[in-house]
């Protein structure tokens, strides 16, 4: 069975707090017509601290999509070396080891896909399969876990590599004053994350399920409209209420396999917005206490898109839990897709 080892996470140095964004939003937009509704909704993220690629300075300015994209691959390359060895210290592999990589991100585009630069640059074979994942938004993390898994299931000695990379200040775009972005300004923050899961041996979480649901008629509540300044990042009002037709896919997926996914250890819940929370535990009838983690990386991180399962998880490990504890990991993102996974916990394996 394969096991989902420790993952590491890195933050960017620059860091904007909840009273700055609330500030930027008062500067650059007076005259909005929504401008009180729009710093309430900041507000009632409860993000206190995001961090962020680039100077605020530089963020604001707009350089040009080509530029964007340009920056995006600078900087990924820079700090996906430190995130990567670390994931592999976690899982005690090297980089030899490792049969896959799945690279999720959808903040920035390459081709060929960053898994090819990784391999050239950082000590991979030349027949490691790649796996690069960019529409599936926040609930990309859920899927990587999920396909690692799988090719583990396929290939039962194999160490497969998760690298998620989310720039997300990168697609900010200040002429787009439509209120899901204003929002968005005020909601997501930049992270990279790497785990791996090991098909033999390993401590962490043994993963034994995994699926995938969508919610039909809902494939433009999450979107990007691509345009020459870049990805213009659109959010329908109705997806806060999602969870009251997501916690039945939940509850229904686990059940299949004779889980009751109201009775588990630990939830590793993908953090979109408090509301995706406090509903989640509502329709799932579990106390809103065991999505602390989730919870913890929305305060301190803001909405991370496909990092956040992944840092979630960190904490998670950090806190330790007993030996067979049940629990699930859920990201969410457009579609409205869900992307779940069902495990038990088989030992911290923490790096010192």
């Amino acid at each position: 069975m394969s096991v989902l080892c420790c993952p590491a996470i890195s933050v960017p140095e620059h860091t904007i707090d909840m009273e700055q964004t609330l500030e930027l939003a008062r500067q650059l937009h007076p005259h909005h017509t929504n401008l009180s509704l729009i710093l309430r909704l900041i507000k009632n993220t409860g993000v206190k601290k995001r961090h962020l690629v680039q100077s605020i300075e530089k963020t604001l300015h707009h350089p040009g999509f080509e530029e964007r994209n340009l920056t995006y691959v600078h900087e990924a390359k820079k700090r996906l070396p430190a995130v990567i060895e670390t994931a592999l210290k976690n899982a005690q592999v090297t980089a030899e080891q490792i049969n896959a990589i799945i690279f999720v991100s959808c903040t920035g585009f390459t081709m060929p896909s960053l898994t090819a630069w990784i391999i050239n640059n950082l000590g991979f074979r030349n027949d490691t399969r790649q796996l690069p994942i960019a529409q599936l938004g926040c609930a990309a993390g859920g899927a990587a876990i999920s396909h690692a898994h799988n090719f583990c299931q396929a290939y039962p000695e194999a160490n497969v590599l998760i690298v998620a990379c989310e720039l997300c200040s990168l697609c900010y775009q200040p002429s787009d004053l439509n209120i899901g972005n204003l929002l968005s300004n005020g909601l997501f923050g930049d992270a990279l994350g790497a785990a791996v899961v090991r098909g033999q041996g390993g401590r962490g979480m043994r993963l034994e399920h995994n699926g995938s649901r969508l919610v039909l008629g809902t494939e433009d509540w999450i979107s990007y409209a691509v345009k020459n300044t870049g990805f213009h990042f659109q959010l329908d009002r109705r997806v806060p209420g999602t969870m009251e037709q997501l916690a039945p896919q939940l509850r229904a997926m686990a059940s299949v396999h004779d889980w009751d996914v109201e009775q588990l250890d630990f939830y590793i819940i993908h953090a979109g917005g408090p509301r995706i929370l406090s509903d989640l535990s509502h329709f799932l009838q579990v106390d809103l206490d065991l999505f602390e983690h989730s919870q913890a990386t929305l305060t301190e991180y803001g909405n991370v898109a496909s990092v956040v399962v992944l840092d979630a998880l960190r904490r998670q490990f950090v806190a330790g839990l007993p030996d067979g504890s049940r629990g699930i990991i859920a990201g969410f993102g457009p579609g409205i897709t869900a992307e779940i996974v069902l495990g038990t916990w088989q030992g911290n394996g923490l790096s010192q």
